[in-house]
């Protein structure tokens, strides 16, 4: 069983949960994903929740490869307003502010988020010290250079076993600065091309020596539709394949635009470990 302290409440999981994904951007690389206004926000929301999401993850950046980096005060004027709208109309939903901006995620916790998701891996170490002294939990990607670079450094020797060391070092560097409550992500489709998501996914259950909370984000990548030779809106089959794969291997949180797909991936996978014993009440 995993706990993670999210500001003094409790977020405790023994079997894989979902976060669902609500972009608060215009250029995401999944249409179905943006959010442009409150009222499509909180029905989302709303839905996701209702389909059996337990954490709801929020950017205002995009973070697909090339993607321009905003400015601050745009980020700002995106993400702010969206968590305080679903923070007092969900107050029982754990949000995480998907942001590698120490403004950013400051003004998050304040307005409501629980969960700190840091594409950069602390590219910003201050990062780390105020998930230490605010006790929220730190979710921490791999990922090489920006989205701006990162597909130009895609040379591996060996990916599995850089991306773990990669980790050892992370969880070492977050633990020395306070953190409790850590979660790690491979950063599929981040500085990697299909055939190493693949293989990462593939070696995926490598990162369980780690013992942290394995988070895998593979709903409607390119990984998928570019291998099935569609687009990530009609992605969604390949995602509940890949997500059952990342189950097989370790995934403890599926990160996720199709919430109820991914729920039933989850019990069905449940079922199939316990043979036929797990229910939808466990």
């Amino acid at each position: 069983m995993y706990t993670f302290n999210c500001k003094g409440r409790l977020l405790c999981w023994e079997h894989p949960i979902v976060m669902g994904i609500l972009n608060i951007t215009p250029d995401s690389f999944y249409s179905g994903s943006r959010m442009q206004t409150r009222d499509a926000l909180l029905t989302a929301a709303e839905k996701m929740l209702r389909e059996g999401a337990i954490i709801l993850d929020l950017g205002g950046m995009s973070s697909r490869p090339e993607a321009p980096e905003i400015s601050l005060d745009e980020e700002l004027s995106r993400v702010i307003p969206a968590i305080e709208e679903i923070a007092r109309h969900f107050p029982e939903a754990f949000i995480s502010v998907d942001s590698y901006r120490l403004p950013v995620i400051e003004k998050a916790i304040a307005s409501g988020a629980s969960l700190i998701n840091d594409i950069s891996g602390g590219q910003d170490p201050d990062v780390w010290d105020l998930a230490a002294t605010c006790a929220v939990p730190y979710i921490c990607m791999h990922m090489r250079g920006t989205p701006q670079t990162m597909q130009k450094l895609t040379a591996y020797e060996d990916l599995v076993r850089e991306v773990l060391d990669y980790f050892i070092e992370k969880k070492a560097a977050c633990i020395q600065r306070g953190i409790k409550d850590l979660m790690i992500d491979p950063g599929f489709g981040f500085a990697k091309k299909t055939a190493q998501n693949f293989q990462l996914l593939k070696g995926l259950s490598a990162l369980q020596m780690l013992e942290l909370p394995l988070l895998a984000g593979l709903s409607r990548k390119s990984t998928i539709y570019k291998t099935l030779g569609i687009t990530a809106g009609e992605a969604l089959n390949g995602s509940t394949v890949m997500n059952t794969l990342a189950l097989q291997n370790g995934a403890s949180v599926l990160r996720v635009h199709d919430v109820k797909e991914a729920v039933e991936a989850v019990r069905l996978w449940m079922s199939y470990e316990n043979n036929g014993q797990w229910t939808i009440d466990n």
